[in-house]
């Protein structure tokens, strides 16, 4: 998708407001919609990347990656049949547990550049991006964290129901 034509748009409408000022006002336009347009490539990349997060939470089955392609945004749609290919479809991404729902957030992550790569390679196997390989991960080790806690909370109940008292035993065995 060619963002150049939004940006024009935008452009024009700021010289449009501009034109009702004087000639220092039109100069000043031009300028700021200039310097700007980097910074307006980058939102509209980030609603789109939030609108394919949203189109993808919706459809059962399938991912919608933005991804960068040059200057312009390509849209990949994965997990249904791809039948211009002879090549077996990637593996679809692991299930992801039941969410609430809620608002989408947006966070810095700071990574060792090594690891950093190691997720991108392993993003790009699985054929999705790697805000959405990370994400995954995070709603992985959440379903894991909670079946450990279910399980420890078992065991819990289990060794201290009954009027048992409660036996820790703490160190190591050595044989």
């Amino acid at each position: 998708m060619d963002l150049t034509p939004y940006i024009a748009n935008l452009r024009e409408d700021l010289a449009s407001t501009a034109s009702a000022g004087d000639e220092q006002t039109r100069r000043a336009a031009a300028l700021l919609s200039s310097a700007l347009e980097p910074a307006v490539r980058l939102t509209l990349m980030n609603a789109l990347a939030d609108l394919a997060a949203e189109v993808t939470a919706a459809l059962p089955g399938q991912v919608v990656d933005v991804r960068l392609d040059g200057r312009d945004v390509r849209v990949v749609v994965t997990g249904g049949e791809d039948r211009s290919s002879s090549a077996p479809p990637p593996p679809p991404p692991p299930p992801a547990p039941p969410i609430d729902g809620g608002d989408i957030s947006r966070i810095t992550l700071r990574l060792v550049e090594q690891i950093k790569g190691q997720a991108e390679q392993a993003a790009a196997a699985q054929g999705v991006s790697l805000n959405t390989f990370v994400a995954q991960a995070v709603q992985g080790a959440l379903g894991q964290a909670q079946q450990h806690q279910q399980r420890h909370q078992r065991w819990h109940d289990s060794g201290s129901g009954g009027g048992r008292t409660e036996t820790k035993l703490h160190g190591w065995v050595e044989g």
